[in-house]
């Protein structure tokens, strides 16, 4: 262990540091329902109507008086139809009944909806010679919900169940928190995209997708600023460019350390960063920067691919969820599993080990750490259902011992 590492920042540390340095969610903003698919609500959000605004029936069949189907059989009147959006305009008395459909308003006066397979219709008149339900089958105005109660609290994240909701709540444009935007900047003269020419001493960039496709997932609108070779004047022009276009976080790939080829740190602090600090307690992604430039999260991740990723999940991820205005985003999302071959003894960097994962119905799901731990093999991670934790100075374990995994598949 060299003495620097004895200063390294743990990983809890850091993503507090990161999180606290966030001047708070981001401003809310009305859109319409339509386009408010996993975005976060800014405030809590209360009906603007009662839903069902009156009783309405449960069933096809006809609705009457419950006095009038005591006595059984029973032969009634026929007067009227209420269907869906035509409601009956009358009420219904003694002796007689109202043809009814699902959905439709109940007529005054009557207190109970008769099934139509319990009645045999003869022109006007409609005959029940049993009554099979026991119940009334209306449904009481109100039931669902009423006008001014609240219903989807303030950071939810809005799906299809929430929106229905928010629709059926009589909601046609909803405040939400504005998309957190992310710029994303690959740094290297090794690097060039999938698909254009590559030299000898080249390598096809990665972690700008995997970076990206996490934002996205998490609602962030991706800032794609390419690929800055190891000179000043590109890094330069790549920071003020994410400035240019508002980034609410810069993500760097690459080049963070000190060494004679490792710039991006160097050119952030002389366009004004505050460094908060690099080099944390972890593996994979001990590199990892974190700093603000004006307004501008900046969050420099490791140029190996599985450290990126991983660093991108544990710090990124949170920091996108608190802009978005998630109360949750620094939850513990990890759970525990069931080691299912050895592993040794750690060091002073917490490890965070590529492992298959198998679930079990009744059981703790099984967490199997690959041989191999290289931060530079993506084939490793893709094979991976999680990551096991393993604290630092964690002792040895056997295969059988519990232990706390992050699921990569289903998080």
């Amino acid at each position: 262990m060299s003495p620097a590492d004895k200063n390294l920042t743990s990983v809890e540390e850091a993503l507090q540091r990161i999180v606290a340095d966030l001047p708070g969610p981001l401003p809310a903003e009305d859109i319409p329902l339509a386009q408010c698919r996993g975005r976060r609500l800014a405030v809590d959000l209360a009906a603007l109507r009662t839903q069902p605004p009156f009783a309405a029936s449960a069933m096809d069949g006809y609705a009457v008086r419950a006095a009038d189907v005591g006595p059984l059989p029973a032969r009634l009147a026929v007067i009227g139809t209420s269907a869906a959006g035509h409601r009956f305009a009358g009420s219904v008395g003694p002796g007689e009944a109202v043809r009814i459909f699902t959905g439709a308003p109940v007529p005054d006066g009557a207190d109970r909806v008769v099934i139509q397979e319990d009645a045999t219709r003869e022109g006007d008149a409609v005959t029940f010679a049993a009554v099979s339900s026991s119940g009334n089958n209306i449904r009481a105005a109100g039931l669902d919900f009423r006008e001014g109660q609240p219903l989807i609290i303030a950071g939810a994240r809005l799906d299809a169940r929430l929106l229905a909701l928010a629709a059926a709540m009589g909601h046609g444009t909803l405040p939400v928190r504005r998309r957190p935007r992310v710029a994303i900047l690959a740094t290297g003269d090794e690097l060039v995209r999938p698909g254009e020419p590559i030299g000898p001493d080249q390598i096809v960039t990665s972690n700008s997708y995997a970076v990206a496709a996490l934002a996205e997932e998490e609602g962030a609108e991706v800032i794609d600023l390419g690929i800055a070779g190891d000179d000043f004047t590109a890094l330069e022009t790549a920071i003020a460019a994410a400035q240019a276009a508002k980034a609410d976080v810069l993500v760097t790939l690459g080049g963070a350390s000190v060494g004679d080829h490792d710039l991006v740190q160097s050119a952030l602090v002389k366009q004004g960063m505050r460094l908060g600090f690099w080099r944390i307690a972890m593996r994979p992604g001990k590199p990892l920067m974190h700093g603000r430039l004006g307004p501008m999260a900046i969050l420099g991740l490791p140029g190996n691919p599985v450290s990126a990723i991983v660093c991108a999940l544990l710090f990124l991820v949170p920091l996108i969820r608190k802009l978005s205005g998630d109360p949750d985003a620094l939850r513990d999302r990890s759970e525990e599993a069931e080691l299912a071959a050895d592993v040794p003894a750690n060091d002073i960097r917490q490890d965070y080990l590529r492992a298959e994962l198998i679930d079990r119905p009744n059981d703790l799901p099984l967490a199997r750490p690959f041989g191999r731990q290289d931060s530079s093999m993506l084939s490793t991670l893709a094979a991976s259902g999680a990551l096991v934790l393993r604290p630092p100075h964690a002792p040895a374990e056997k295969a059988g011992a519990r232990c706390r995994i992050l699921r990569l598949v289903g998080r």
